[in-house]
């Protein structure tokens, strides 16, 4: 009879195995620098949106598509690609409905597949089931990421702008004429700078920081990634003790560009990414800012937390290899009554 393996070399060969196919994975989900630290790629497509005089007529910009040429604002012209469990998609959706654009801007759905390690179109599109199909059918022989979100033009079959920080900005200031919600202001002139400072805090640290958390490669590089995530979550904990949002008593994109990352943190975050120091739920003005921000008037519906859970947890294999989505998982109390209105009341 034929001796096994001694438990410890297959114990060894299992971990060689695994560390060795672990890292090939994670070098393509999250390239890395030489200390293990996660860098996240930049976007690609970079126009913009301009209001002008014939905004509304079928003109074509002149130029070849990503070289920096503009599209004239129209209602119905443009649409949205956006995958529900992605935080920077969900930005674009939070200020679509703060907007009140919902008529003006079309939204498609897209959502991963575990397989292959793409966006799938929940609907065909102009021929294209995929989402790196749609980016060949904007730029043929396009070699780099296919992400969302997506401002996509309808009228020439190209992609406007895959950077959402960009889009946001592009959807509060350029679709006004088309909104329900004109007077809103997500990144109003006198405010700028404040916004600037946190939403260039909050993604280095907050929005990227969690990424760099989940996806680091080395202990160091995760500790350090832990470290500055916490003490900037802290910070914004005792600044909203007597502000309201991140600008005082103004709603910006610098809260919406928050909230993506916190709705997030108690469900995914926290155990998914190793951000395990506290939850947000524990923090006393982070949870009732949360809670503030979500029973703003269209906010909820932006939230699909069952696809939270499920593209995180069933689609980063190398995370979570056995696709197994925690039970009991739950942000109910974001229902609950919030005084954070006396804040302001406070202030004048």
């Amino acid at each position: 009879m034929a001796k096994s393996l001694p438990a410890k070399y297959i114990v060894r060969l299992g971990k060689f195995v695994w560390t060795t196919m672990w890292q090939i994975m994670m070098s393509q989900l999250a390239p890395a620098t030489k200390s293990g630290e996660y860098v996240r790629p930049q976007s690609q497509f970079r126009n913009s949106v301009q209001v002008t005089k014939d905004s509304e007529t079928d003109s074509a910009p002149e130029s070849d598509q990503n070289l920096g040429h503009n599209y004239p604002s129209a209602a119905g012209r443009y649409r949205l690609f956006v995958g529900m469990g992605c935080p920077w998609a969900h930005r674009t959706l939070l200020v679509r409905a703060l907007k009140g654009l919902e008529e003006a801007i079309a939204v498609s759905v897209v959502y991963p597949s575990s397989d292959e390690g793409i966006w799938l179109l929940k609907s065909s599109f102009e021929g294209c089931q995929t989402v790196p199909e749609l980016y060949q059918l904007a730029q043929t022989g396009y070699q780099g990421r296919c992400t969302v979100p997506i401002l996509w033009d309808d009228q020439t079959k190209q992609i406007v702008n895959n950077e959402s920080a960009e889009i946001i900005e592009i959807l509060n200031s350029q679709f006004s004429l088309y909104a329900k919600h004109p007077e809103l202001d997500l990144y109003p002139e006198e405010l700028k700078e404040q916004c600037d400072r946190w939403n260039d805090q909050i993604y280095a640290t907050v929005n990227n920081g969690v990424y760099q958390c989940g996806f680091a490669q080395t202990q160091a590089a995760y500790e350090q990634a832990s470290d500055r995530l916490f003490a900037t979550l802290g910070e914004i904990d005792d600044f909203l003790a007597d502000h309201r949002y991140l600008c005082g008593e103004t709603l910006t994109l610098a809260d919406v560009r928050l909230f993506t990352t916190l709705i997030r943190f108690d469900i995914v975050y926290f155990s998914l990414f190793k951000c395990s120091r506290q939850r947000i739920r524990d923090y006393s003005h982070l949870a009732e800012y949360l809670k503030d921000l979500y029973q703003l008037e269209g906010i909820a519906d932006t939230c699909d937390l069952e696809s939270i859970k499920q593209d995180y947890y069933g689609n980063l294999f190398p995370l979570n290899p056995g696709g197994i989505i925690p039970s009991g998982l739950s942000l109910e109390y974001l229902h609950k009554a919030h005084n954070r209105h006396q804040i302001t009341q406070a202030q004048i």
